[in-house]
């Protein structure tokens, strides 16, 4: 073992795919890049996000209490990155990326068309959100685009470095 500095500790534990939130406020949709999220619960579905309270969608997510979480694949890693890297707060986002906004069913921020699969939600939980920018959010709704049988997602490794999901492994296991 050799030491390995703490800056590149979430290298190791990023938790999840690579995924874009939309936010709606004030009539104007915006769309943020997160990697940032854990499930918390299975019934109802709960998920875990930091949003950092420096990035624009994070007044958003605080007033209105809603946000879709939307759920790209490997092909849309080079737009992924683009909105990454742009801020809300001087660009429409859905314009500059050509991504397409649709009409979510329980909530105001829109589904992306181009993900594969897409989740309303609204906030269950802002406990840890002054000490953390920690919200909880409830899965009402979720959506997923029957053509896209094995979409490989991607995961933040930090830097523009990402892994695609790989190969899956099947290991019998009890089932709660």
């Amino acid at each position: 073992m050799q030491d390995l500095p703490l800056s590149k500790v979430y290298r190791l534990l990023e938790p999840g795919p690579v995924v874009l939130l939309t936010t709606a406020q004030m009539g104007r949709a915006n769309v943020m890049t997160m990697s940032w999220h854990m499930m918390v619960e299975f019934t109802p579905p709960l998920v875990a996000c930091v949003v950092s309270s420096a990035n624009y969608s994070f007044a958003a997510l605080k007033a209105s209490g809603e946000c879709v979480i939307a759920i790209p694949d490997v092909e849309l890693a080079p737009t992924v990155v683009r909105v990454g890297n742009s801020s809300g707060r001087d660009t429409d986002k859905f314009e500059a990326s050509g991504l397409t906004a649709m009409r979510a069913a329980l909530v105001s921020p829109p589904l992306i068309a181009e993900c594969f699969a897409n989740l309303e939600c609204r906030v269950a939980d802002t406990r840890l959100v002054n000490k953390y920018n920690l919200f909880v959010l409830e899965v009402l709704k979720a959506w997923k685009a029957p053509a896209k049988r094995a979409p490989k997602t991607i995961h933040h490794q930090g830097y523009g470095r990402f892994a695609v999901d790989g190969e899956i492994i099947e290991i019998p296991s009890e089932k709660p």
